[in-house]
């Protein structure tokens, strides 16, 4: 499980500090399916960020024995002036994976090709989303951080990516921002609004759903 003790995070920018959490504490157990939500600025990305290791709390605990991805949808994992190939290398020499098999399945996954012989940052936005979700998808990991980026790509690609998480790894925990909310009802089975710094957890989708849209 993943537990979030106490988690309070504050940005200074000169005599100016802006807290963003203030006081948040939930668990994250293996098969939990998490929605995040909150309008934009509520925090959402900086507590995935929290939970994967980006960024250290200002104060609070993290405590994790699951194997946490890195957050989806941060892109500064990406070293642009190196291609998708030597990234994915990079990667699969950090977690221990064959090479020869997670390039397999990039390939196969993200369908770009000879693009991935380029450097990432000649990339679209749409191709990086491509090769971010290969990326994580091809270590096994316990627990998917994921931050709005779900519904990227063509419909082909949005298909693809939901067999991925929805259906063949559904034994994996899951922690997902998203503003749709049909996306949190049908996938989510508890959920997280965020609001004011201040992280409430919800038993009932539904109900969480209904205090969202009413902020």
């Amino acid at each position: 499980m993943i537990i979030c003790q106490d988690i309070h995070k504050r940005y200074r920018s000169g005599h100016t500090v802006k807290t963003v959490l203030r006081g948040v504490n939930f668990t994250i157990n293996r098969r939990d399916r998490i929605g995040l939500l909150g309008r934009n600025g509520a925090g959402k990305t900086t507590l995935i960020k929290l939970i994967g290791g980006v960024e250290m709390p200002t104060s609070g605990k993290i405590i994790r024995s699951m194997r946490c991805s890195w957050p989806l949808g941060f892109n500064g994992g990406f070293q642009g002036s190196m291609t998708g190939y030597d990234n994915a290398r990079f990667i699969a020499r950090i977690y221990n994976k064959p090479y020869k098999e997670m390039r397999v399945f990039i390939e196969e996954f993200t369908e770009l090709g000879s693009q991935l012989r380029m450097p990432v940052k000649t990339y679209s936005s749409g191709m990086r989303a491509r090769l971010a979700f290969a990326l994580t998808l091809a270590i096994e990991f316990e627990c998917y951080l994921i931050d709005e980026v779900i519904m990227v790509g063509d419909r082909s690609f949005q298909l693809k990516c939901q067999a991925e998480f929805f259906e063949k790894r559904q034994d994996r925990a899951l922690l997902l921002a998203s503003h749709s909310a049909d996306f949190i009802q049908r996938y989510c089975n508890r959920a997280i609004v965020l609001d004011s710094g201040v992280a409430t957890l919800y038993e009932d989708v539904k109900e969480a759903l209904r205090i969202y849209a009413a902020l």
